[in-house]
């Protein structure tokens, strides 16, 4: 029996509080819930970005790639101005932890495929400008279930590598109270 295709999806918008907890709290928490990290989520939790978040309240929504008017295909460059231009923002890069233990209820992915050229099945991945430029560090955050485990991934890609229409990105909606836009 062949697996539904199934994509992720914030089935409406999430608010979560992020930059709340020390990187040693959120490390803890992260175990606690028991997520599972892979070596490049493990890098970018090293990051020093962790040491100085600042607490903030973030609203965030998904959207696909096809959503955001790419009927086959884009890069992130396309994908993070279509979202701009859509009243969208890029997600501080400290989000990726904090909405994995806000998330409960994403789907289990219908594979076990970890990688392969491509976001894999069942993945969202949190949208949000890298923390280096080197192209060997990882570039930011995904959240997969996989067998029941939540997931918290880094990734990696080029700016060039090319996202397929049902590839789905993560948020964070326009601050009503602040009128901030999405730049």
């Amino acid at each position: 029996m062949m697996k539904s295709m199934s994509r992720p999806t914030l089935d409406q918008p999430v608010k979560i509080s992020i930059g709340t907890m020390s990187r040693p709290h959120l490390l803890q928490a992260l175990r606690h819930g028991r997520v599972g990290l892979n070596e490049s989520a493990t890098t970018l939790l090293g990051d020093s970005i962790f040491d100085r978040a600042e607490p903030q309240s973030l609203t965030l929504v998904d959207r696909s790639v096809g959503e955001l008017g790419f009927v086959h295909e884009a890069v992130l460059s396309q994908i993070f101005e279509a979202a701009r231009e859509s009243g969208l923002r890029l997600c501080p890069p400290t989000s990726g932890p904090y909405l994995r233990l806000a998330l409960q209820s994403q789907t289990t992915a219908p594979d076990t495929v970890l990688s392969n050229g491509q976001a894999p099945s069942g993945s969202l991945t949190v949208a949000s400008f890298p923390l280096r430029p080197d192209p060997d560090y990882p570039r930011g955050f995904y959240l997969r279930v996989i067998d029941g485990q939540p997931w918290l991934r880094g990734y990696r890609c080029s700016d060039d590598h090319v996202w397929n229409s049902g590839d789905k990105f993560v948020f964070e909606a326009s601050h009503p109270r602040t009128g901030r836009d999405a730049t």
